[in-house]
């Protein structure tokens, strides 16, 4: 398998990135909470920003619908 790093200081590879994006985080920051790429020396935040922007995000197509990116939390308070 070949692995394509995004953050050489906590070797996250682009999958990684993929995956938690699938599962919500639509910004560079909330990458960073989920596997901590972007946080040490910075490199990777612009790769990171273009992956985001190729892939799909649930949260950001609601946004883009005029919802609120926390309409799934709305919704079950």
């Amino acid at each position: 398998m070949n692995r394509v790093f995004v953050c050489s200081c906590f070797g996250v590879t682009e999958q990684q990135v993929k995956k938690h994006a699938e599962d919500g985080a639509c910004t560079p920051r909330q990458i960073a909470s989920a596997c901590k790429a972007g946080t040490d020396c910075g490199s990777c935040v612009r790769r990171i920003q273009a992956i985001l922007g190729r892939g799909a995000c649930p949260r950001r197509e609601l946004v883009e619908q005029g919802a609120s990116a926390l309409a799934e939390l709305d919704e079950a308070a």
